[in-house]
């Protein structure tokens, strides 16, 4: 198993930095950006954006360190943000594509159908990437057998203080997988990590779900049963650093803690 460090890796130290920070960079990352794709893509990183004036210009600068062969597009797709993420975005280079229906499926399955690249991967607009992310998560779906890929998430934390707290957090969930022996893969497919074939993607009708099911892992599961395996990528080049704003805003490292350690018990 394997197991997310207490450190924070050094491209992502240097990405803890304001979005004013990031503005001043922005020539710079679309200039690091362009050299990703001179011709047709081949890979599209398809990133939903609602409000997200404070993280967006992070990601696609951790984005624009990509180390590949392959071609490489990024779609922003903005969802009726009302704050600035438009304009952070426009000037990156990004394909920016706006969906007026809210909701994140909507968002995905926009980028998936005017993605030109043969693969789909899925980003958040609040993580930050590690240089090898694109291959570590598109070089397997090469292999015809494999129809998703997906990947594991660790926390950072812009206050000061260590990583410990997430390390366990972290290391229970994964030790509640283990002990639900894994049954239903797709249930561990977040939109921060996955990736598949556009043309297997648009075969399942791409993000649509029944009321109550998660976008992301129900993709994963029409992907399953139609087209193949789904192949979890370990490590820490497939590892991706998300932003611990949304824990804290449904109540804070100990009451998310708490919810996990009861489901736990109950196994």
């Amino acid at each position: 198993m394997f197991v997310r460090p207490l450190k924070s890796p050094d491209f992502v130290s240097s990405h803890l930095k304001s979005a004013e920070w990031f503005i001043g960079q922005k020539d710079l990352i679309k200039d690091r950006l362009a050299k990703l794709c001179p011709t047709e893509p081949q890979v599209s990183v398809v990133i939903p954006a609602y409000n997200e004036e404070a993280d967006i210009l992070r990601t696609l600068s951790s984005l624009s360190f990509s180390v590949t062969r392959q071609t490489v597009e990024i779609i922003v797709v903005d969802n009726n943000s009302s704050d600035r993420t438009i304009e952070f975005v426009e000037g990156t280079g990004v394909t920016l594509l706006r969906e007026m229906r809210q909701g994140v499926k909507h968002a995905r399955n926009t980028g998936l159908r005017q993605a030109k690249g043969k693969f789909i991967l899925n980003a958040d607009a609040d993580s930050i990437y590690s240089p090898f992310w694109i291959d570590a998560m598109t070089l397997p779906l090469r292999d015809q057998k494999v129809a998703c890929t997906y990947g594991s998430f660790a926390f950072f934390s812009e206050r000061k203080g260590g990583r410990f707290a997430y390390f366990l957090y972290e290391s229970l969930g994964d030790l509640y997988k283990i002990f639900n022996g894994r049954k239903n893969h797709a249930m561990y497919v977040y939109g921060c990590s996955s990736g598949y074939r556009k043309s297997d993607g648009l075969a399942v009708e791409g993000y649509e779900h029944p009321e109550g099911a998660n976008e992301d892992g129900y993709l994963a599961l029409k992907l399953y049963r139609r087209f193949g395996e789904l192949k979890r990528i370990e490590g820490w080049k497939s590892l991706v650093w998300t932003s611990d704003r949304k824990l804290q805003q449904e109540g804070g490292l100990v009451n998310a803690f708490l919810n996990r350690a009861k489901k736990l018990v109950r196994k």
